[in-house]
């Protein structure tokens, strides 16, 4: 006798119900063509290669549909740097949707009788399991080192609140906590129990609530990573599907209930199956140990652990000295320096005493006499300014040379994360009253 409980896509003789066949028709092509196009890093980098043919016919689709069909009236480019819901990335989005909606119907039309599809579920969830498990690894190995969610720097410190865009608020609010960089890490690693397919509805419960959130985070911050983080939750909810009942059943009727896994193809031969297994283990191996290595040589370069110059770090301009005179700080002041900040691998940036800010390349020249070469961003090589660099023991660095044809002498006071209340109120287990400021 079946199990009352036992759902059709998991009994390989059942016919399904037509809205199953239709709904799996559609989410086959949809997915299929969404993970070969929409990789981010999850697969390893050869897997380029095999879906180069479908992503270079798409760099042709994407402008053609978005003049002709979606009548858009800007141009735009293909690299979203950084942000993953730039046009292109919704054109995209559209042109697969579109296909998978033709798609269904031819298919529904010329394979109606079909009462299933067990080994294509089998293997579309196999694609989407490691998908899922490869993509929130990659995000969770960067939060448990802190190269996603870094710890504040001064400059962000001194920003006023307001001036922060949310995306920024966010980056600030989650990098503050070490702790809560590992939780999330933890979290979204917890993903790679979709590899296997007897913790596949475990992993996929605490996928959903990670993937909820990080989408959650997405759309109310406003961070560029919205159609990533939606089919990250779709996928999920597509593995959830086949054990919705029994999950209900479970959890609103108190009635015992089994998740049986979902069955996967029958390899007759001993040597299939040794096969099968060992390209399973290759393909983990070779995707999540470079993820690793990754993780830690960018924590060495980028991190916190990374090597520093003695120079590096945010700068308050105490005196600003032009042609031997001093010039005060008055806020209307558009040539007088506010602040200097100098990050690692990023462009140096001034804020005048109107709080407008001005970026630079810059560049370390060590000797016997130590100097920094300012160039302003965007402009050419010559507009170079060399300024040397000199520290006493009391924490003020000066900088002196020529800006322009006017000799200049700027005395700077380098600020410490220490210094501010956010970064040294600390962990307290007791709290007479709420200390919030």
């Amino acid at each position: 006798m079946n199990n009352p409980l036992q759902t059709s896509l998991l009994q390989p003789l059942a016919a399904w119900h037509w809205y199953e066949r239709i709904l799996f028709r559609f989410f086959f092509v949809f997915f299929i063509l969404f993970i070969f196009l929409k990789n981010n890093g999850a697969f390893p980098v050869e897997f380029a290669y095999v879906t180069a043919p479908i992503s270079d016919q798409f760099s042709k689709l994407v402008p053609w549909v978005s003049k002709q069909v979606l009548k858009i009236p800007y141009e735009f480019e293909r690299n979203g740097y950084g942000s993953g819901d730039n046009t292109y990335s919704y054109v995209t989005v559209f042109i697969i949707f579109s296909i998978a909606a033709i798609a269904t119907i031819f298919w529904s039309v010329i394979d109606w009788n079909r009462k299933s599809y067990v080994k294509l579920y089998y293997w579309l969830t196999v694609l989407i399991r490691f998908y899922l498990a490869f993509t929130l690894f990659n995000y969770g190995i960067v939060k448990i080192i802190q190269l996603q969610f870094p710890s504040p720097h001064v400059g962000r410190l001194m920003q006023p609140y307001g001036e922060s865009s949310p995306m920024g608020l966010a980056w600030t609010f989650l990098g503050f906590s070490k702790g809560y960089n590992i939780f999330m890490g933890v979290a979204e690693c917890a993903a790679l129990l979709l590899l296997f397919r007897r913790t596949m509805t475990f992993g996929a419960i605490i996928t959903l609530m990670t993937a909820a959130n990080v989408m959650a985070v997405n759309y109310f911050f406003d961070v560029p990573v919205k159609i990533l983080s939606t089919m990250l939750v779709v996928m999920t909810l597509f593995l959830l599907a086949h054990d919705i009942k029994r999950l209900s059943l479970f959890l609103f009727s108190g009635k015992p209930v089994s998740l049986p896994t979902i069955k996967a193809p029958v390899l007759s031969k001993k040597w299939m199956r040794l096969t099968k297994l060992s390209l399973k283990i290759l393909l983990i191996a070779v995707t999540l140990i470079p993820k690793i290595n990754y993780a830690f040589s960018a924590d060495k370069e980028y991190g916190e652990n990374a090597a520093t110059s003695t120079y590096l770090g945010f700068y308050e301009v105490k005196k600003f000295i032009v042609n031997n005179k001093e010039v005060p700080a008055i806020s209307a002041d558009s040539t007088r320096w506010k602040h200097l900040n100098i990050r690692s691998h990023r462009p140096a940036t001034i804020r005048f005493m109107t709080d407008s800010l001005k970026s630079y390349e810059y560049n370390f020249v060590y000797g016997k006499e130590n100097y920094i070469e300012l160039t302003p961003s965007g402009e050419p090589f010559n507009a170079k300014k060399t300024l040397k660099i000199e520290s006493d023991r009391n924490g003020i660095t000066s900088l002196s040379g020529k800006l322009d044809a006017d000799s200049v002498q700027i005395f700077l006071y380098k600020k410490k994360k220490d210094e501010f209340l956010l970064m040294n109120r600390g962990f307290n287990w007791i709290n007479e009253r709420p200390f919030n400021r």
